[in-house]
């Protein structure tokens, strides 16, 4: 059976470890995150998380009951990140354009915690006030409730699957990288236009572009998308609000530590 996890008052009263250190989840969580970005996720082990925060391995368990709920309270700080501070404007577009540029974002700064919790649903207080903002952004826009729910899915999904693509990317060996960039300039770039026309007259563009994130070209596509299939003005589906909610979004998301 999982150890139970003990209470946050009751953690809150333990002694400090040998150097003095008072642990929290806040704190294991950003220690995680510290060691991902150095070591991988080959790196991320209980013993020595337990090394680098000066505590027994063990005393983890307090407050995970095990390195996947770890990884859950990974991601769920992840969207915490993303959307401090946000507020909604009332403005559809512009809110789910921040929105998805700022989860966006938050993942990419952290590669490594991003290919370990980009396809991961963690049910925790962030993520769920991360999905709250962006149903209640598109049903005040006054779409159907099963427009939203499937606009929602393809947002979220493409968010964090440009996120997992882009932070793969960054997370490989700096050579290699560099390898991959150069690609477009060494091979594409110098391939005739006998064998390969279509490349060929690309080739310049191509170039400059596929080094760079396509998430803000496909994230207007898809808002494009969204704003042909909003109703006329004036007509909202039963039970849609014309605003956003800021107390049950961007409070949520500021309020939580993780």
């Amino acid at each position: 059976m999982p150890k139970p996890v003990v209470s946050e008052e009751k953690r809150r009263r333990r002694r400090p470890t040998k150097s003095g250190t008072v642990l929290s989840e806040q704190l294991i969580v950003d220690t995680a995150l510290r060691m991902l970005r150095e070591h991988g996720s080959a790196g991320l082990t209980a013993r020595r998380l337990g090394l680098a925060l000066d505590a027994d391995p063990s005393t983890l368990y307090r407050y995970f009951r095990g390195m996947d709920e770890l990884t859950l309270a990974i991601g769920d700080a992840l969207v915490g990140q993303a959307l401090r501070g946000w507020e909604p404007t009332g403005e559809w577009r512009a809110d789910l354009r921040a929105i998805g540029l700022r989860i966006h974002a938050a993942y990419v700064a952290h590669p490594q915690a991003a290919q370990l919790t980009a396809s991961r649903v963690t049910g925790r207080a962030n993520e769920l006030a991360a999905d709250e903002a962006v149903l209640d952004v598109l049903r005040a826009a006054g779409l159907p409730l099963p427009d939203t729910v499937r606009i929602y899915h393809a947002f979220i999904d493409q968010t964090l699957a440009f996120a997992a693509l882009d932070a793969a990317s960054l997370a490989l060996p700096s050579a290699s990288l560099r390898a991959d960039e150069d690609m477009w300039r060494s091979t594409y770039a110098r391939l005739p236009r006998t064998t390969h026309p279509r490349i060929a007259e690309a080739a310049p563009l191509l170039a400059t572009r596929m080094v760079q994130s396509a998430y803000p070209t496909a994230l207007e596509m898809l808002l494009d998308s969204v704003a042909a299939q909003l109703p006329s003005f004036g007509q909202r589906p039963k039970g849609a609000r014309g605003t956003a909610r800021p107390a049950t979004t961007a409070q949520q998301l500021t309020d939580d530590p993780t």
